[in-house]
């Protein structure tokens, strides 16, 4: 296996699918702070803080916390930004070379794009949920939400690893 030092540097243009998903992310991250602006003044002193694995709110806490989830969406963002713009410093099996390169790098790349971004969305809608709660627009997330986060983060890891598996 090549050390990763000695990994080529590719410049591979982002595809229209990569485009697409930075697009969902930024309107989801940007429309839960606007979002958050608007509704601020209206919310209440306590608002919901963290939900069980059933859905339903399991603490309160400041309004002040809703601050957290643009702030960490904004982390991972930029975390997962770094590891997406730099495929060559990823893991590869042992069968990648110069000549099979640019197809790794295409697919992981596409993975952590589609990563980044979901995670993007998913704190985007946490925010607007425990926003909703606390305004007395819904009474909690729902028992499916977990699980949909979690089918919604491991699709692009099993879609990134099928797509390496088929690279010769």
């Amino acid at each position: 296996m090549a050390e990763r030092s000695a990994r080529p540097r590719i410049k591979i243009p982002k595809t229209r699918s990569e485009r697409v998903w930075d697009l969902i992310g930024a309107v989801s991250y940007f429309g839960s702070v606007l979002f958050l602006a608007v509704v601020w003044e209206r919310l209440p002193a306590s608002v919901p803080a963290h939900f069980n694995a059933a859905g339903e709110v399991d603490r309160w806490g400041s309004k002040g916390e809703l601050l957290l989830l643009p702030m960490m969406g904004a982390f991972i963002f930029f975390l997962l930004h770094i590891l997406e713009k730099f495929p060559e410093i990823h893991n590869y099996p042992r069968r990648f070379n110069e000549k099979n390169a640019a197809s790794f790098y295409l697919a992981s790349r596409k993975m952590m794009n589609q990563i980044k971004n979901i995670c993007l969305a998913i704190f985007a809608f946490l925010l607007f949920e425990s926003a909703s709660i606390a305004l007395g627009w819904r009474d909690g997330i729902g028992i499916w939400l977990l699980p949909i986060m979690t089918a919604a983060l491991l699709f692009p890891i099993v879609i990134g690893i099928v797509r390496q598996k088929r690279i010769k």
